[in-house]
């Protein structure tokens, strides 16, 4: 599972560069620099709802789908905030593919029938098969309310720190295990292949199943996500951390006047990082801090930064905003429903099974 895709928002932003051309002496005034301020900057502060305790209510459904990538695009050079005009080119680009790509349109490149498709998205796309994870999809129908380029607005270039030399180091032995034994056994998969788990923190877009219920009491806020059904029961009593090492970390929370601050530790270190590719895990040194604000009627402004010093060389820095969502969070039943994970390992033992065979024939 990935955030949506880089490629289609750089081909929206390879549109909308000319117009940038056209006028590049406004581009590049002082009055253009101006322009690039996010406009939440400009807006008189935001008195939201309140629960009967006096804190903001930030209860009910969300969702963060969205049409901005986690890391800016090239073709946006150095630019932290899009135009208003060209919203509208960013967002028709997110548009859900065309029917060749959930029917099963040839592969670019020649593969073996039933072989994946290089390149697919979500990677079930083959040349016989088509994507059948297409259908699940949720295309982004909007940009960012701060009109972002990135998710990530730490570094300032919109991309992820380097990784650690001894990071980089796990990732390229996990990258080559998995060419000459990917399917040896469960731990091979992924953790979402295993439905061992799902959204965690950092709150982070993917493919589908971005919906979010945030319910909140007097000592505690829970947010149950609708991806693998994780849920985070978040005390904000003033109570320390727990001492055990779980998955999705350990979280506890407090209010920061109307922004609710959640700081996250004792990860266990096997918590796979979505649409970061192999071998890219977390360390269990990880802390993450995630504040949740609302700054108008239909937005949850969702701000976060990861200190992984096992992973990355520095910290990074993100915000996303969250809209209401009109569906509530449906049922995932990973577990009930998981056909993959016996299919594709007898499918290996049959394929070694079958190579064996052709080798004891010569």
């Amino acid at each position: 599972m990935q955030h949506l895709t880089c490629s289609r928002f750089q081909k929206a932003g390879a549109a909308i560069l000319p117009l940038v051309a056209v006028s590049a002496a406004i581009f590049f005034s002082p009055v253009r620099m101006a322009a690039q301020a996010p406009p939440a900057a400009k807006a008189a502060k935001y008195a939201p709802p309140r629960l009967k305790d006096g804190r903001p209510d930030f209860s009910g459904f969300w969702t963060n789908n969205t049409a901005t990538p986690m890391q800016r695009p090239a073709a946006f050079g150095d630019r932290e905030f899009l135009r208003p005009d060209e919203v509208d080119a960013v967002q028709k680009a997110t548009i859900r593919i065309d029917e060749k790509r959930i029917k099963g349109a040839p592969c670019s490149a020649k593969v073996r029938p039933g072989a994946i498709c290089p390149g697919v998205v979500g990677g079930g796309g083959s040349a016989d098969v088509g994507d059948y994870n297409a259908v699940f999809l949720e295309d982004g129908k909007r940009v960012v309310s701060t009109l972002r380029t990135s998710i990530i607005t730490d570094p300032k270039d919109g991309k992820l720190p380097p990784m650690t030399a001894e990071a980089k180091r796990r990732a390229d032995a996990d990258a080559a295990h998995q060419l000459d034994h990917p399917f040896d056994g469960p731990e091979d998969l992924s953790n979402g292949d295993r439905c061992i788990t799902g959204a965690g923190a950092p709150l982070l877009p993917t493919a589908y199943n971005n919906t979010y219920h945030i319910i909140q009491t007097r000592d505690h806020v829970a947010i149950e996500a609708e991806m693998m059904h994780d849920l985070r029961v978040i005390p904000i009593d003033g109570r320390p951390h727990g001492e055990v090492r779980q998955w999705v970390g350990d979280s506890v929370g407090h209010y920061e006047g109307d922004t609710l601050v959640v700081e996250t530790t004792n990860f266990n270190g096997k918590r796979g990082w979505p649409g970061l590719g192999v071998g890219k895990r977390t360390d269990e040194k990880m802390k993450i801090t995630e504040r949740f604000t609302r700054t108008a009627a239909d937005v949850l402004l969702y701000q976060f930064t990861v200190d992984d010093p096992g992973l990355y060389v520095r910290p990074y820095s993100g915000e996303i905003t969250m809209w209401p969502s009109k569906d509530p969070v449906y049922e995932y039943a990973c577990h009930e429903g998981n056909y993959s994970m016996p299919l594709i390992l007898s499918g290996a033992r049959a394929e070694e099974k079958a190579a064996a065979a052709r080798r004891g024939s010569r």
